[in-house]
């Protein structure tokens, strides 16, 4: 039996894919059914992490559903009621400014927008080196916007990379859980 629908949304925090995969995977497992949702530059980028048409197909096998890639595929997705929850996991610092900002102009941005036209939740899972810095202000506006909840952050080498912050992929399925009952898992930052 299906639990509830996620929309699941994957930015260009690259070096994150594989976590963000298996939390896609334990989610699935779990019984929740999941829309993958990839940013232009998730579906179409080729990296050392691998490449793009590599990524799309692994998320449409493990949902078995087609990734949506464009705004005009995503924009349906408050008014026609299609998710319970939108997680965005990895959520880069561009995609963080966006959203504290309001700016609409991928297919991520487009599909948390319309999810929260609906007063529905979003859980940002952010990964970005310059939460410390640049981004602190956009994920300050974020953590005081109405349903928007955080995977816990922590920083992920404090030495080499002092304003790099990286959620614990791993609670993504607690923290989504956790989300649709309207509750901010705790702590926030690790």
């Amino acid at each position: 039996m299906t639990k509830a629908t996620i929309g699941f949304a994957m930015c260009g925090s690259f070096c994150t894919f594989e976590k963000a995969f298996e939390q896609m995977r334990a989610l699935v497992r779990q019984g929740y059914d999941v829309i993958p949702i990839m940013s232009q530059n998730a579906c179409t980028t080729d990296t050392r992490f691998g490449s793009a048409a590599e990524n799309v197909k692994k998320a449409e096998e493990i949902t078995g559903k087609k990734v949506l890639t464009t705004i005009v595929e995503t924009e349906p997705i408050g008014p026609k009621n299609l998710c319970d929850l939108l997680i965005i996991a990895p959520c880069t610092g561009n995609t963080l400014a966006k959203l504290s900002l309001g700016v609409t102009d991928t297919s991520v941005t487009m599909a948390a927008k319309s999810h929260l036209r609906v007063l529905k939740p979003v859980l940002l899972c952010a990964a970005t080196n310059d939460a410390l810095g640049a981004s602190a202000q956009n994920i300050g506006r974020l953590f005081n916007t109405k349903n928007i909840y955080f995977v816990p952050l922590a920083q992920d080498d404090p030495a080499k990379k002092p304003k790099s912050l990286v959620a614990d992929f791993s609670r993504i399925p607690a923290c989504a859980a956790a989300a649709l009952e309207g509750k901010q898992l705790q702590p926030t930052v690790l």
